[in-house]
């Protein structure tokens, strides 16, 4: 829902990709959780009532990607989602880890051992390194089974799709397990992005999936696994054993009830919209000298990763907040320091890795604020250049980077 009224007043959010604006529905069904006083594992009426309501939830985030309801299972974010793939499917079955060399943190962090997988200028998965490095890892008789994959279905910094058709026929055909990070992806859906394409003709069918409510309009807090089938997994926690065993700990009702509404929302809102606005705003910040990140190939909707050359990123964010706008220099889950992007300096970008913001709007994105962003930001491009910091750019594809 784009809205094309006045601009706000107050700061004006544009860093969706940390975390989305809460969507009223969701809203609406963490009240009617928090209103449950049972506790969904217990047998009583009042357990019972919450039960009803969790399971509820559950069926609705597990259909919406083709699953079985018992294939989901509720954490309290895509981080522990991501961990508990990584153990469960991983280390637990004594697999050998190959992740994507712009994974998140969530993944990264959580198998410092993994091997990476490189990818090319644009940030897009080397499907033929890919292969070279499963094949080297293609279970024979009586070898461990073959390797987990951990690929992001759209990354964070930079939005841009993974090709998960071809990855999953890879896996497939090396005995590989694939798990996909699809944290971005998942509350952004259009018809024929890479994801929903991957989902609807079954490639995904084999693999885990992990969810964050947040990243949806959801509350912070609340994610899942969903499993490509109802099956034993090793818990982080195992606790009181539910989750069926899977992930012990009190069911956070309220929170879950609130990821399955904003799922519900977020595949009603014409994400057409968000991209026009997107790519306009794009035109405006490439005019003033900025290099676009990943332009020449598919990306989420609503996501802008955007060198300066020459201007450190710190200062691009200062200047902007000063103005009201908030933005940021990439992932928000490194304690609010502003480093050097790993997936740029993947994506051999060299000195950019340090001078690129991330711009993603929200769902409620107002568009006379994204416009009012694009004068500020023109206005900024050209006090630095006036400063003598904006340089011209090395990096290939003149005012949009390859």
């Amino acid at each position: 829902m784009v809205q094309d009224t006045a601009v706000q007043q107050g700061p004006v959010y544009l860093d969706a990709n940390a975390t989305e604006p809460l969507r009223p529905a969701a809203r609406a069904a963490m009240l009617a959780g928090l209103e449950q006083t049972g506790n969904p594992s217990s047998v009583h009426a009042a357990g019972r009532r919450a039960r009803i309501m969790l399971e509820e939830a559950r069926q609705t985030m597990a259909s919406a990607f083709g699953r079985e309801a018992d294939c989901c299972v509720f954490t309290s974010g895509g981080t522990e989602a991501d961990t508990l793939a990584l153990h469960g499917f991983g280390r637990a079955e004594g697999r050998a880890i190959l992740i994507g060399a712009t994974e998140h943190d969530a993944i990264r962090k959580a198998a410092p051992e993994a091997s990476l997988i490189p990818v090319d200028g644009q940030g897009v998965i080397d499907c033929m390194a890919l292969e070279e490095m499963l094949a080297a890892h293609t279970p024979g008789t009586g070898d461990r089974p073959g390797p987990l994959v951990c690929i992001m279905a759209a990354n964070n910094e930079t939005g841009v799709y993974a090709p998960l058709r071809d990855v999953a026929s890879l896996c497939r055909q090396h005995g590989a397990f694939l798990h996909v990070d699809a944290v971005q992806a998942a509350g952004r859906m259009q018809e024929r992005d890479e994801f929903s394409l991957a989902l609807k003709d079954g490639s995904l069918a084999g693999a885990s999936l992990a969810l964050s409510a947040h990243k949806m309009g959801g509350p912070k807090g609340a994610g899942a696994l969903l499993l490509p089938e109802d099956r034993p997994l090793a818990p982080l926690l195992p606790g009181g054993g539910q989750e069926r065993g899977r992930r012990g700990g009190t069911s956070a009702l309220a929170s879950h009830m609130g990821m399955a509404a904003a799922l519900e929302e977020s595949r009603k809102q014409d994400w057409t919209l968000l991209e026009a606005l997107r790519d306009e705003l794009e035109g405006v910040m490439v005019q003033a000298g900025a290099l676009i990140m990943g332009h020449g190939v598919a990306r989420l909707s609503n996501t802008i990763s955007a060198v300066l050359p020459g201007v450190a990123a710190q200062m691009q964010l200062m200047a902007l907040d000063i103005e009201g706008y908030c933005v940021s220099a990439g992932s928000a889950c490194s304690s609010g320091k502003v480093a050097r992007s790993h997936v740029l300096e993947a994506m051999g970008q060299g000195e950019a890795a340090g001078q690129a913001i991330r711009v993603s709007l929200p769902w409620n994105a107002e568009a006379g604020a994204v416009r009012a962003f694009g004068q500020v930001y023109a206005l900024m491009a050209q006090r630095f250049a006036g400063r003598g910091l904006l340089k011209r750019s090395s990096l290939q594809g003149g005012g949009r980077a390859t």
